[in-house]
């Protein structure tokens, strides 16, 4: 195992895409296996050390930043143990990339359905979060697809959990490990927003998959040191495509159309509108594109990127089909973009990952952290929240980039400010947005976790007692209360007794 001291070495694991600052530590741990994994949990409940796991560094939401204590990084977890074709599965290591996760299922004439903005992302790490990306339009966040997790436990303890074996219930909420011991889990009384894809907070369902607990937790009840997932046959072909729109409302319509068209999944000549993806770009998202490539028209005040699985043969008619859509929501067919080869599709999806890279940088050049929501409303209240976030911004100075996933009515608002005024206004917008999307029966987090800076939010949505249920689930899993602190609430509502 590998171990770092050197304050100018490890500077690095107090950081990520949330530009969350004052990270610290006094160390960084590198097992190698989990056996070691498991001996620095261990030595560290000994002495109520605080442990932060680091993965990628992508995640937007600070939950891998240290304050004190160590880090444990699981940069050389990073085997793919095997993809099996027979059971379409693939079972890898948590520090494996989603990158290379892809590639080896590929190569197998298999195919890994979570398609995260980032991919370099670590799979433990999409596992933690539940993360989903632009293609859960059709299937889904992670956890649908995982199916075993291996885990340490902060005591060092090891617990292997396959979906469909162990279930929590009100009658029977315990967890046994093989060494005899039996941990009450207190199943909470909050309801999880329905119909609305979710990563905010414990999975709490009564007769809930114990292996739910785990996903999207944060690293706050286990460090996640194996994952299998499930795969599906390669497809033979993805078509993509950019409409833009002279109008932002006019974009909002053609999604909700191709949406429910999708939902219905009405054949025409033999052919379902089968999308993978429906992604939102506004005004100033388009501004960026345009800088990136001049073809992008200059009446462009919104565009919509699709993508679909086309079975080979079929190609000529699914354009033909996306047409239809296309002229009736006043866009033009000669100033849509059609990727119709596989390396123009890898263009296109490069050409989407823009927007996120810009306001990155528009962040660091700015010095001031941006205030972003990545709220999701069911989608018959899709308009209105749309709607409501227009109006706002429209009354408002502060730079903004409003992109994401409008297939599943969750777009993310990003908030640029450039000054301290404009932070606090940033911050009091952010929260009105959260009010009304919980308002409308939405969720604060559709994909991006909690982590530490955004505990306020997960108030508005579960309340106070709410809150405090899942300090007790917490508190049955890690009672040395040593993982992940801060992460989902504050480490402070961890010293409160049983309440």
């Amino acid at each position: 195992m590998l171990i770092k001291k050197d304050p100018d070495t490890i500077q690095a694991y107090f950081e990520d895409s949330s530009n969350l600052k004052g990270g610290n530590a006094d160390a960084v741990y590198v097992p190698e296996n989990l056996q070691e994994l498991s001996a620095v949990l261990k030595e560290a409940c000994g002495r109520k050390a605080p442990v932060t796991i680091s993965g990628g560094g992508t995640t937007t939401t600070g939950s891998r930043v240290p304050f004190g204590g160590t880090v444990i990084s699981m940069e050389r977890l990073k085997k793919v143990i095997g993809i099996s074709r027979e059971k379409m599965s693939a079972l890898v290591e948590a520090g494996v990339t989603v990158e290379d996760l892809k590639l080896a299922s590929e190569k197998e004439g298999l195919f890994y359905m979570c398609h995260p903005t980032e991919k370099t992302a670590f799979v433990g790490g999409t596992v933690a979060t539940n993360a989903s990306g632009a293609r859960s339009f059709k299937y889904g966040p992670t956890r649908r697809y995982v199916k075993r997790l291996k885990m340490v436990l902060s005591n060092g303890s090891i617990l292997e959990v396959r979906r469909g074996e162990r279930f929590l219930t009100k009658n029977d909420p315990v967890i046994r490990l093989d060494d005899g011991t039996a941990i009450t889990v207190p199943l909470p009384s909050y309801k999880m927003p329905a119909d609305v894809k979710n990563a905010a907070g414990y999975y709490a369902k009564d007769g809930m998959d114990l292996i739910d607990l785990f996903i999207g937790q944060e690293g706050t009840l286990s460090v996640i040191g194996e994952v299998e997932l499930g795969l599906v046959k390669k497809p033979a072909r993805i078509l993509s495509c950019f409409v833009f729109f002279a109008k932002e409302e006019d974009a909002w319509l053609f999604a909700d159309d191709m949406r429910s068209a999708c939902r219905r999944k009405i054949a025409q000549d033999g052919l379902i509108l089968d999308i993978l993806s429906i992604e939102y770009f506004g005004t100033e998202a388009v501004g960026i594109l345009r800088k990136n490539n001049v073809n992008v028209p200059q009446n462009a005040a919104a565009a919509i990127f699709i993508e679909q699985e086309v079975e080979e043969g079929r190609e000529g008619d699914v354009v033909e089909r996306w047409a239809k859509f296309i002229t009736r929501h006043n866009a033009s067919v000669d100033d849509t973009w059609v990727a119709m080869n596989e390396k123009e599709v890898d263009e296109f999806s490069g050409f989407r990952y823009l927007i996120p890279e810009a306001v990155n940088e528009m962040v660091r050049k700015s010095g001031f952290a941006k205030i972003s929501n990545d709220i999701a409303v069911p989608d018959s209240r899709f308009l209105e929240m749309m709607r409501f976030y227009r109006e706002a911004l429209e009354k408002s100075d502060i730079q903004h980039v409003v992109f994401g996933h409008m297939g599943e009515s969750h777009v993310h608002v990003n908030l640029l400010p450039k000054s301290e005024r404009e932070l606090a206004a940033a911050r009091d917008m952010a929260l009105a947005f959260v009010k009304k999307g919980v308002s409308l029966g939405g969720t604060v987090s559709a994909e991006h976790g909690i982590g530490k800076i955004k505990h306020r939010y997960l108030e508005e949505m579960y309340g106070r007692e709410g809150i405090l249920e899942m300090v007790r689930i917490k508190k049955a899993l890690d009672p040395a209360c040593i993982l992940g602190l801060d992460n989902i609430f504050q480490k402070e509502l961890l010293s409160r007794g049983n309440f």
